[in-house]
């Protein structure tokens, strides 16, 4: 009987190196992946509930540009969360759950650096979205 031992130490590469050597292995792979993800995905979707502050929900222009932003919308902050394997050479991580939508993304990650108002105003909803309270200074 033959056996054959694998042992994988760089992700990234046997993901690719898979696309060299069997296509169809390779979307089997990346089927694989996100069926593993579907879970995770369908979780962080659910989190989106409500829009988080009323100001939100209307669009705003940014400063140096004037481009419009549309504002936070429930569904397509749901539809916007997308799971991608990522095995680039420069990459974070190989699996990843990714928010799309622009006004949701900018919710997730805005207040964070300085004390503002918005920041304050996330404190109130950091519990229920699993955040750390940022400390008022």
């Amino acid at each position: 009987m033959a056996s054959a031992q694998l042992e994988m130490t760089d992700v990234k590469r046997v993901i690719k190196e898979l696309g060299t050597i069997d296509k169809e292995l390779q979307k089997e792979f990346r089927a694989q992946a996100a069926e593993i993800a579907k879970p995770a995905v369908e979780a962080v979707q659910q989190a989106y509930r409500q829009v988080p502050l009323s100001g939100l929900a209307k669009p705003w222009k940014e400063k140096k540009s004037g481009r419009q932003i549309p504002g936070f919308d429930v569904a397509r902050a749901q539809k916007g969360v997308k799971f991608r394997l990522d095995y680039r050479r420069n990459a974070i991580g190989v699996m990843n759950i990714e928010q799309k939508d622009q006004a949701a993304a900018i919710f997730e990650t805005a207040g964070r650096a300085n004390s503002n108002p918005l920041e304050r105003s996330l404190n109130q909803v950091a519990m229920s979205r699993y955040w750390q309270v940022v400390p008022q200074v």
